[in-house]
Formats: structure tokens, sequence, C-alpha cells
């Protein structure tokens, strides 16, 4: 007997299965934003000096870094790898995390995000969620009479109150930058807790190496933008 015809009816049939599975699931998925950032995250909602901004990645799989930050090798000193720990007691942080901060201590009230590089740099583009706070301001000698109470932080001539400081989370260039890490051990110096204070080392440098979100802070936001300078 000639089983052929069979064979041919069971190959077409698994075939046409394999079709219309594959149909369904396209169909259901998330295809607006086909690069997540998690799996079951396409993108997070987030507030921006009073306006709602979605930190997402670039959707264009073949997007690359062409600007500043696709340098890989920078004359050291300065520009040399810092430690994955900015101070002891400090948490060192990545992009989830960070994202995390802004969608719950900044919106809250209880956290700042913290860019602390000079201000030419983040008019720019930040990440969303941040203010300018350049690292020059914690490690001068004014540091206290300048920026410390926007902290949160009581002060009663030199000596400092931190029962109300808040969270902050600093950044500034990438992994080669000593800008927020020097924010950081000057504001530990003064007695600042440890424990409040994060440091996401990537920077801007792996913030847009995942494609995702940034912002112009005097202009509109910057979604989906291809990261060309």
């Amino acid at each position: 007997m000639d089983f052929t015809f069979f064979k041919y009816i069971k190959i077409s049939l698994f075939t046409f299965v394999f079709i219309l599975l594959n149909t369904y699931f396209t169909a259901n998925a998330d295809d607006k934003y086909p690069v997540g950032l998690t799996a079951d995250m396409p993108f997070a909602s987030v507030s921006h000096q009073g306006r709602d901004v979605k930190i997402k990645r670039i959707q264009d799989i073949n997007n690359r870094l062409v600007d500043d930050f696709a340098k890989t090798s920078r004359p050291c000193p300065p520009f040399c790898i810092h430690p994955m720990s900015a101070a002891p007691g400090v948490a060192t942080i990545g992009e989830l995390e960070l994202i995390d901060f802004v969608k719950k201590e900044v919106k809250s009230g209880s956290g700042i995000l913290v860019d602390a590089r000079m201000p030419k740099f983040f008019n720019s583009e930040t990440i969303p969620g941040a203010v300018n706070i350049p690292f020059i301001l914690f490690t001068g000698d004014e540091t206290a009479s300048k920026i410390i109470n926007l902290l949160g932080v009581k002060t009663d001539k030199e000596t400092y109150d931190f029962t109300e400081a808040k969270d902050l989370c600093l950044f500034c260039n990438g992994p080669w930058c000593d800008q927020s890490p020097r924010a950081i051990k000057a504001l530990i110096k003064i007695g600042y807790p440890a424990d409040k204070l994060k440091y996401y080392r990537g920077g801007m440098q792996l913030w847009k190496s995942f494609s995702l979100t940034t912002v112009l802070p005097l202009a509109n936001t910057v979604e989906g933008k291809k990261n060309d300078g």
C-alpha cells in the first residue's frame, strides 16, 4: 500500500497548524514594542518635569551608537575605569533598578535622581526624572549653603541633621567618568548616610547602549532618538 499520500497529508497538516499558531501568537504580541525592557515590561511610565514620559528602547533592531558614547578608548588618566563601588555602603545599581527608583522614590518625593554632570551635558540629553546638580557643587567648599538643604538635610551652622535626608541616585557619563563618584565621596565625607545613596555606574553610555529613552530638559522628550548626537 502506498503511504505517500498519507505522509503528504500529515506534513501539510503539521505545516498548517504551525502557521496557525505562529499567526495567533504574532497577532497577540505587543508588536508596538518588540524591543522591550524585560520580557513582561515593554516600557515604563515616569514623570519628568511634570510631564509623562515613557522609558523605552529604540525599536529599530539595526540601531547603532554613533555619537561620543560609542567611543571605547579614552586616555587614562583621567578617563580610567572606575570600581563597581563608589564608596563603602553605597549600592551600585543597574538600569532596571534606576527605573524603579524613578517610579517609586522620585515620584513620591522621597528620592532624587541626580545627573552630576556639568550643565552643558545635562542640557543636551539626560535620563527621564533627573535633575542636574553638578559634581563641583558637592566637592566645593560651599556645598552646604548651596545644595544641602535641597536634599532634605537640616543644618545648624556646621552641623547636619540627616534624619529626613532624601535617597539619592547619582550618575554621570559612564564607568570611566569620575563625576558622580566624586560627588558621592564628598557627600559621605560630610556624613551623608551611605544607605541613602545609590550609584548608577553605567551612566549615560550604558543607558544609551541599551537604546533607552532620553530627554532634553528644556525641550520635548526625545523618545526613540537614534543616538546620533
